[in-house]
Parts: structure tokens; C-alpha cells; sequence
């Protein structure tokens, strides 16, 4: 993509007034509906996790949704995929609870890095260059987030795969260099890429990477890639159906499944000489706590599975905030009547229609009740009991969004199984522990290094 067309397409998203949120499944809190309240009325916060809270020290924002992209970035600079000072700079730009701001300033900040990498690749500097790639490409998919999908789906999608194609800049200057590898699945492929620690060949563990239903590689990095081949473990992470270009340049929906993508990815890595077959370990981010756990549960050449966090039953995100009469129609199949009533009440609330939107893209679907049916599918009740390889499952402070169901996966578990919480005192907060990457590291793989020694 050239960077003059980029900017023309930034700057007509945002004239056109075409940016509302997109939603962040990680708050503090979420409202619930009143008794009295009718099918076509909802709480002015409902799927959007807009809440307004108590300035604290450790926020930037008082919109939760802005200061979890920017926990995100803040925590990524851990790993070099962003700079302190640069998000503190583009955070001064930005007005709390204004989408439109929030865009254009992480937006700007990410062509400005471009043309620093450019510069600094044609100059020969590979290094510069591979971080202003990996910095551009963490911003301008932040500022995916305030893009709204009902209104402005074209620009969301040009602005995604721009962060990629940047992302895959940075990935490309890696040493050793990344290897791109799309795996065989059904009658196509998955996009998919092989880190190695280094360029001997030599044989090593391996963590497959299953990330957040709406994540991109930049938080891949932060929250596997990175920290694993910090610790000598080879790395594959990938797009699968639903996430990323699978669902943006291949139409490939989400299933609940995910062994069905899984196994033929590990038959396929197994072929490789530098992946030991005794040391396959399953990581799941966000929502990839359920497909990472799922998977473990009918593929046995798994060694481990680490779930961050447990996520028992996806579709209670969706319906913990949906006014009760609502919920009745679902249930009831009534599919005519529950769309229309939640449209009608989603017409007054933008915030929310775009985050349902964003929810609802990776099925494929424009009618609510059939999303709404399909993730009714993400339940591991009948399947936790099957997982047979020792499991870690962490536990946020501050975690709403699946809030309990790590302690319902973990006792439902029948493997060795250990369970890691995370609190606000060591700013380990929030789903996935955004600020405390290094943290969140050293307890996730010391806890796989006993599990690798037996111990």
C-alpha cells in the first residue's frame, strides 16, 4: 500500500466523522439491564465497555476502552514493539472518550515510524528500521479500535492490513528472519509464521500461538512470541479462521472446533527437523484461552496448554448485558423478532452497534440471532474433562469479561493443573495482564519449565 493513499484514506475517515468504538473485552465493569427496562431499550454502555471510572494513578484514560489500547501499548514496549515516550506523547493528543482523536493521533504517529523504518532500511540500518516498523505497525493497529466497522468497513479493513504489511516489515528484519509458513487447512491455507531462536536448526520446544479473536500480530509478540524465543522456545503464531487476513482476505469464518485447525497444523510441523514432537505447547490469548483449551482436549500430542485466561463459556460476554426479554426471543428461535428489536435498539446507541459489529465480523454474519447462535457453540462443559497434558489457567484482577470462568475451567479440569492469579497491587490487572508483560512471563514459562522437567 502506498503511504499517500494511506493517508488520504486516514484523513477521509476521519473528516467524515466515521470513528466510534470499536470494542476492547476487558473491563472493569459492565452494566446490567433493569427489570423494568423493555426489549428496545439498553444500558448507553452495553457491548461497548465504555464505562467512565475513578482516575487512578496507573490510568492515562477515565474511557476504559482508551486506556486498555494504551495499557497495551505501554506493556508492549517490554518487548520493543512500541516506545514510552511516543505513546505518552500520542496519549497528550488524544481528548478521554473521543474516538476521532484517538485515531488520528495514533494513526499520524504510525506514518511518521513508516518513514522512519523506510528510511532507515534504504540506509542499510536494519535495526532502526525493524523497530520503527514493529512501532508503526502497534499503532496503527491500536488505532484499529476507533474505527467503526457499520460505517466505515472499507476503512477498517485497508487500515488492518496496513498494520500487517508493516508488522510484516519488522518480522521480515528479524535475526534470525521470520519464516512466513501458511499450513494446509481443509481445501486452502492459514497464514501462519515460524520463529526460530536461532539459525542452527537445532531442535526445540514449541509454542503455537492461538491469539484474541480480534488480535493482530503486535500483540502476539507481546504476549507469546517475544517472551518465548527469550527462553529458547521455537515459536508458531498464526491467523485462523475468523482472526486477521484469514477472515479479511480469505472469507474464512470462526468455528469452535479448533482442534479441526490445530491437528493438521501440528502434522504439518512435525515434519520440520527443529520442532520436538515431545514439547508442543498450546498458548491461548484472550478468547484463545477457550480455542487453545479445546483443542488440548482432542489433540494428545499436545504437552501442555496454558489458557490466559480460562474462558469457559464465550457467549456469556455476549449475553450478560442484553435486557432479559431479549434473551427470551433467542432462546425461543425467534430470529425476525430478536433482530429487529435489538437493532431498533442499537440505532440509538452507535458505541454499541459498532462493538457488536466487531464482535459479529469474525461470523460472517449480519444478523445478530445467527452470531448470537453461533458463539453459543464456545462452551468447554463438555469437553474440559477430555484434556489429558498438565494446564496452567491464570486469573486477572479486574477481569469482567470472563469473569470467574477461570476457576470454573480450572476446577473442571481432571489433568495436573495449577491455576496463577494476577492482582492490581503488582499491576498485573485486567484481562491478560497488559502492563505487567515481564511479569506475566516469567510466571507463565516457570511455570512450563517445571512442567518440562517434571517437577
Amino acid at each position: 500500500m502506498k503511504r499517500r493513499e494511506f493517508l488520504r484514506a486516514t484523513a477521509a475517515l476521519a473528516a467524515a466523522g466515521a470513528i466510534t468504538p470499536a470494542p476492547v473485552a476487558r473491563s472493569q465493569e459492565v452494566p446490567q439491564p433493569s427489570p423494568s427496562q423493555s426489549p428496545g431499550q439498553f444500558p448507553s454502555q452495553i457491548f461497548s465497555w465504555g464505562l467512565l471510572g475513578r482516575r487512578k494513578r496507573s490510568r492515562l484514560f477515565e474511557d476504559i476502552q482508551l486506556n486498555y489500547v494504551f495499557a497495551l501499548l505501554l506493556g508492549s514496549v517490554y518487548y520493543k514493539a512500541a516506545d514510552a515516550g511516543a505513546c505518552l506523547a500520542i496519549a497528550d493528543q488524544i481528548i478521554d472518550g473521543d474516538r476521532a482523536s484517538a485515531f488520528r493521533a495514533l494513526a499520524v504517529a504510525a506514518d511518521r515510524l513508516s518513514r522512519i523504518a523506510a528510511d532507515a532500511e534504504a540506509a542499510g540500518d536494519q535495526t532502526s528500521a525493524r523497530e520503527s516498523y514493529m512501532h508503526a505497525a502497534s499503532y496503527i493497529f491500536s488505532a484499529t479500535y476507533f474505527i467503526n466497522l457499520v460505517t466505515a468497513p472499507d476503512a477498517f479493513k485497508l487500515h488492518w492490513l496496513r498494520h500487517q504489511e508493516l508488522w510484516e516489515k519488522a518480522a521480515a528484519l528479524l535475526d534470525p528472519r521470520t519464516e512466513r509458513l501458511p499450513f494446509p487447512y481443509e481445501k486452502t491455507t492459514l497464514p501462519g509464521y515460524f520463529f526460530s531462536v536461532d539459525g542452527s536448526a537445532k531442535r526445540r520446544p514449541l509454542i503455537i500461538v492461538t491469539n484474541w479473536s480480534d488480535g493482530g500480530m503486535p500483540t502476539a509478540w507481546t504476549f507469546g512470541i517475544a517472551p518465548a524465543l527469550e527462553r529458547g522456545y521455537n515459536v508458531y503464531a498464526f491467523y485462523g479462521p475468523g482472526q486477521g487476513t484469514a477472515r479479511l482476505q480469505q472469507d474464512l469464518y470462526a468455528r469452535p472446533d479448533w482442534e479441526n485447525v490445530i491437528s493438521p497444523l501440528i502434522d504439518y510441523l512435525l515434519i520440520r527437523r527443529d520442532v520436538d514432537a515431545d514439547r508442543i505447547v498450546l498458548l491461548g490469548i484472550g478468547q484463545g484461552g477457550y480455542w487453545a483449551a479445546r483443542a488440548a482436549a482432542f489433540e494428545g500430542r499436545v504437552a501442555a496448554c496454558i489458557a490466559d485466561p480460562g474462558v469457559w463459556d464465550v457467549s456469556k460476554a455476549w449475553t450478560q448485558a442484553v435486557p432479559k426479554p431479549l434473551l427470551a426471543l433467542l432462546d425461543a428461535g425467534r430470529q425476525d423478532r430478536f433482530d429487529a428489536l435489538l437493532r431498533l435498539g442499537l440505532r440509538y446507541n452507535p458505541t454499541a452497534a459498532a462493538a457488536l459489529a466487531l464482535r459479529m465480523f469474525q461470523f460472517g454474519t449480519t444478523s445478530p440471532y445467527e452470531a448470537f447462535k453461533a458463539v453459543q457453540a464456545y462452551k468447554l462443559s463438555e469437553v474440559a474433562g477430555q484434556i489429558r497434558c498438565p494446564t496452567l489457567v491464570t486469573e486477572s484482577e479486574g477481569e469482567l469479561f470472563w469473569l470467574g470462568q477461570s476457576k470454573q475451567l480450572y476446577d473442571a479440569l481432571k489433568c495436573p493443573k495449577t491455576l496463577i492469579k494476577f492482582v492490581a497491587s503488582d499491576g498485573a490487572d485486567l484481562s491478560c495482564e497488559p502492563k505487567a508483560p515481564g511479569l506475566r512471563s516469567q510466571r507463565i514459562f516457570d511455570w512450563l519449565n517445571q512442567v518440562s522437567k517434571g517437577t
